[in-house]
């Protein structure tokens, strides 16, 4: 079993922290550890919803048999926190597009390569004001305006790294 941890970065203006509106659907690139084939798709998956394993082996949120060497391979959610049992997402709140951890995967028999930007997001402002910023792949920015500050939010640059903890 590895635990990756997913970093996110962004730039931030005029924003306090992001993070994915629950239940979000998380979008991935994965490879088989045993022989590197990479999935032909970009996978997805939440943390709601859990899958049988074969040999009733227990379940995980994501559940692939490799197309190559037929090896079945899954990934569940872990606590990206030392400190908490939780699986949660962590809120995003880091200067200058620094990478930070939004959540951790154990996965047996398959390595995550990608984190993909997708799906809705919370935005909160340093005074309270929350909006929801809706991403698309391929997307390199989100703009709006806080009517009670008088000022634009915006994210933009997204970057995403995976590593092994």
């Amino acid at each position: 079993m590895v635990k990756l941890l997913v970093k996110i970065g962004m730039e931030l203006e005029n924003v306090a922290s992001v993070v994915p509106e629950e239940p979000y659907e998380y979008f991935f690139n994965v490879m088989c550890t045993s022989c590197r084939e990479e999935h032909p798709k970009v996978v997805s998956f939440n943390q709601t919803e859990e899958h049988e394993l074969s040999g009733s082996r227990g379940s995980a949120h994501f559940v692939w048999r490799c197309g190559n060497c037929k090896r079945e391979q899954s990934c569940s959610f872990a606590s990206p926190s030392a400190s908490s049992k939780s699986t949660a997402a962590l809120p995003y709140a880091a200067e200058n597009a620094q990478l930070a951890p939004l959540i951790a995967l154990d996965c047996r028999g398959l390595e995550v390569t990608k984190f993909h930007f997708r799906g809705r997001w919370i935005v909160e402002t340093a005074e309270g004001t929350k909006f929801e910023a809706d991403l698309e792949e391929g997307e390199e920015r989100w703009d709006d305006y806080d009517e009670k500050t008088e000022e634009p939010v915006s994210i933009s640059e997204f970057v995403s790294a995976v590593s092994r903890v």
